[in-house]
């Protein structure tokens, strides 16, 4: 008699487990069938846009003649945005629709020293020919912009405060965008005008030549110069 409750006991417990066993694998097979089922997911980046204060844009260069250019010797590859958010110098991206961008704590701001910036500027042109030179401080709304061929400044203004640089005559995407640009020594610019303008600086390199915001995760060179300077 003992022996029966025993086996009976058994059987219960074995018959339980295979139930539990049975139950798990059924949820298990709705649940992925479910996932199936499903629309799947989409993760879309943040449709803010990223971009550097300070950028160049180049044409018609490979990344390795701008390398060459800059004198960067210590480089690694980097890929963007972490590039632009590093610790560089020079951050390089490769070419994009024909521009290539660069970024970096190297390169000059106008409002620091604006002859430097144009020295940086036009070596750098005639080395590399048709380069293009942009700058949007969020903080102070100081902004910049700049075009040159063979080392000749076609077009150029900076304000930074006062108006530091302007040389050339506007370009049509400049008058078409309303972009306000005053002479040496005219105080007349008001903050409101300043930060309309520094609003307006991604859309001229977007008519000039690119804006930086399009690139995406795009994989570059990163390093310091030794020879540039």
């Amino acid at each position: 008699m003992l022996l029966l409750v025993t086996l009976m006991l058994a059987l219960g417990v074995a018959g339980a487990g295979f139930i539990r066993i049975l139950f798990h694998h059924r949820r298990s097979q709705t649940f992925e069938r479910n996932a199936r089922q499903a629309p799947k997911r989409i993760f879309i980046q943040p449709a803010f846009p990223q971009r550097p204060a300070t950028w160049l844009a180049i044409r018609s260069a490979t990344p390795e003649a701008v390398q060459a250019a800059l004198g960067v010797d210590r480089s690694m590859p980097c890929s963007w945005p972490e590039g632009m958010a590093g610790e560089h110098e020079f951050f390089i991206s490769p070419r994009v629709n024909g521009w290539v961008i660069v970024t970096g704590l190297a390169l000059p701001e106008p409002g620091d020293d604006v002859d430097g910036c144009f020295l940086f500027l036009t070596a750098l042109s005639r080395k590399l020919g048709h380069v293009q030179f942009f700058h949007a401080e969020k903080f102070s709304s100081h902004h910049a912009w700049a075009r040159l061929d063979d080392g000749c400044v076609t077009r150029a203004y900076a304000w930074a405060g006062e108006t530091v640089w302007n040389q050339g005559a506007k370009t049509m995407p400049e008058i078409e965008l309303g972009l306000k640009c005053f002479p040496y020594g005219d105080n007349f610019a008001t903050n409101e005008i300043s930060e309309m303008n520094f609003k307006k600086v991604a859309a001229l390199a977007a008519r000039w030549s690119l804006d930086p915001a399009v690139l995406r995760h795009a994989d570059g060179i990163a390093g310091q110069s030794s020879r540039f300077y």
